[in-house]
């Protein structure tokens, strides 16, 4: 019976993160006029990205002129305005083939203006760069951005006048430092007139697009993003842990320079399709449409709520927010944290003194419980790693830009790798992880440390997990023996690890928090309900949130996976082990964890074919193929 449950439940959730992750549907030429059409932004787009435009190029004079006539022809004023590249850039376009001579070693930015009816409020800004680098017609990055604008303001402009001033910034040189955007907000008179930003970028050449960056302080952006954006087809996607991690990574944008003046703003971008990041079959026919209808639909609802706004958001706090299933956005401030753990911490409480009296459940099986978590956790860090180096060198390893790119060209491949494996690992799990004889599990463990160290070098990281597992897998009596003591055990670590984050980075807390509040209640439910764990009225509330919750994860796991699983696979174990929470309740009678433990191992083999693969299906060239160890 619990079998089905959890058969059903995986079923469910995934169909509900893939039908969440799909972008909208592009609309027509002929969508009306107040809508943004990708149909109709793509005219521009093709006319754009017919070849590769760097900075010097012929192409790149002939897409400023096209620009320039687009802009005017949409009742823009428009100027230009030029400034000197850094040494920098010119070292990294010469690098690359490109010509700075040829640009008299300037970038050229490309400024319109459509006034508002009240000139002297603070103006919101449209930003997007025009330049791509020497190898690539750059549809995805950044001609989306750029035909996505010039539809954008079509739109506004259908949609009748605003008060405010919208300025927008087509800017030069990004792909070879910012350069454009630092001549524009180092001295542009209108630099001191922009109230907020709009960004527009890509990664990739498809997939939906995320809202990953906003300026410091973001409480009032988030509340009038969540707002407008949502009314975009496909709505929203959006959360404090990708503005926090972003916040932490040494790459930037054109939106990094208008930050750090503490403009406010939002940065959008999508990163699907990776093969196609500054590659040559980043080409018109292979940019997903749909990714340009998301991204487009919601710049537009954003600078349209912007220019209408009757104050612009201000510096305040950042808040504690994620979209859920793209639909709306919850939020709060971040010490609203420490209540809802708290009130978790109740309902665990509750629903462990019922269990107690009902199920025997004993605090030493709870305790067991949490450490058959700390296992998965330990397990799945050593287990992922392998399988991502299974599909080539961490990043930071790879010998060139090339390299890089095949990498990126390998993401789908390594992330249903690491999907698989961590799948692997809660069969094991719910199957009975003390079944196989100790010493085989200890030994498997330590072969694949001991592979991963020969594939990747030496990572203290996976080493101290290696250790860990070991460990605890020689112990097989530390292992919980009754589906409560499992479940409130892995309920209770992931609150260790809430109250954890909540301490260090508030931000990214509800990624425990909010999950865990949903278990807790349901765990509450049903041990008053039925604490046996046998009717239906018990089992039905336990996959509605299996389903909810999982389904919610996997569609969070994605875009963090597509952003840093590259070199750190192991986020998704923390995204599983959330989700082997809501999974625990149905771990099989004991007559059924044999046919769970075979199929574990069958999907471990599967995960590590998968991730081998894409060593195949996008080969390294052979000048700069890194010899394992390397």
């Amino acid at each position: 019976m619990r079998l089905v449950w959890l058969t059903g439940s995986l079923a469910l959730a995934l169909l509900i993160a893939v039908l969440t992750l799909q972008v909208p549907r592009p609309s027509p030429a002929g969508a009306g006029a107040t809508d943004f059409s990708a149909a109709r932004a793509m005219i521009d787009i093709r006319e754009i990205a017919q070849r590769p435009h760097p900075v010097g190029s012929a192409d790149h004079a002939r897409v400023r002129a096209l620009l320039l006539q687009r802009m005017q022809a949409l009742g823009l004023q428009t100027s230009t305005q030029t400034g000197p590249l850094s040494r920098g850039a010119i070292r990294t376009l010469e690098r690359a083939g490109g010509d700075p001579a040829a640009a008299n070693y300037t970038a050229t930015n490309l400024i319109g203006v459509l006034p508002g009816r009240n000139p002297a409020l603070p103006a919101v800004a449209l930003m997007a760069h025009y330049d791509t680098v020497p190898d690539s017609a750059g549809a995805a990055d950044d001609t989306t951005g750029v035909a996505a604008i010039l539809e954008t303001v079509r739109a506004i402009r259908a949609r009748g006048p605003a008060d405010r001033t919208l300025v927008v910034l087509l800017t030069d040189a990004e792909e070879i430092g910012l350069d454009g955007a630092r001549v524009f907000w180092g001295g542009h008179p209108l630099r001191d007139r922009i109230g907020a930003v709009v960004n527009l970028e890509a990664r990739g050449g498809g997939g939906r697009a995320m809202m990953f960056e906003t300026g410091r302080g973001n409480a009032e952006t988030i509340t009038l993003f969540g707002r407008s954006a949502v009314r975009a087809e496909g709505g929203i996607t959006s959360n404090s842990l990708a503005v926090f991690v972003y916040e932490l990574m040494p790459n930037g944008t054109d939106f990094t320079i208008p930050k750090d003046r503490g403009v406010q703003g939002v940065n959008l971008a999508f990163i699907g399709r990776p093969e196609q990041y500054h590659a040559e079959v980043s080409t018109p026919d292979a940019l997903d449409q749909g990714s340009v209808q998301h991204i487009g639909a919601q710049a537009l609802e954003t600078a349209d709520a912007l220019l209408r706004a009757e104050a612009l958001p201000a510096r305040t706090s950042n808040v504690v927010y994620a979209d859920v299933f793209g639909r709306f956005v919850l939020s709060h401030a971040p010490a609203t944290g420490w209540l809802l753990l708290l009130g978790s911490v109740a309902l665990l409480s509750a629903a462990a003194w019922r269990a107690r009296g009902r199920a025997g459940l004993t605090f030493a099986e709870a305790g067991r419980g949490a450490v058959d978590g700390l296992w998965f956790l330990s397990s799945g860090l050593v287990v992922t790693h392998f399988v991502r180096l299974l599909g080539g060198p961490l990043s930071e390893r790879a010998e060139s830009a090339d390299a890089y790119y095949v990498l990126l060209a390998r993401l789908p491949w390594l992330e249903a790798g690491a999907v698989l494996s961590l799948l692997a690992l809660v069969l094991a799990l719910l199957g009975g992880r003390t079944r196989p004889d100790r010493r085989v599990s200890t030994g498997a463990v330590a072969a694949v440390a001991v592979a991963s160290t020969v594939l990747g070098g030496f990572n203290p990281v996976m080493l101290g997990a290696a250790v860990l597992s070991i460990s605890l897998s020689w112990f097989p009596n530390l292992s919980a023996r009754s589906t409560w003591g499992g479940w409130t055990g892995v309920i209770a670590l992931i609150l260790v690890l809430g109250f954890g984050a909540q301490a260090a980075a508030p931000e990214t807390a509800f990624l425990f928090v909010w999950p865990a509040l949903l278990a807790t209640l349901v765990a509450a439910v049903v041990a008053f309900v039925d604490p046996g764990l046998t009717r239906p009225a018990a089992l039905a509330p336990i996959a509605v949130a299996a389903v909810l919750g999982i389904g919610w994860l996997i569609g969070l796991g994605h875009p963090v996976f597509l952003g840093i699983g590259m070199d750190l696979p192991g986020v998704l174990v923390l995204l599983a082990l959330v989700g082997l929470m809501f999974l625990r309740p149905f771990s099989p009678e004991t007559s059924a964890q044999r046919p769970f433990l075979m199929a574990g191992l069958a999907v471990l083999a599967l995960s590590a074919g998968v991730s081998g693969y894409a060593r195949i299906a996008e080969p390294m060239p052979a000048a700069v193929e890194a010899p394992a160890g390397d």
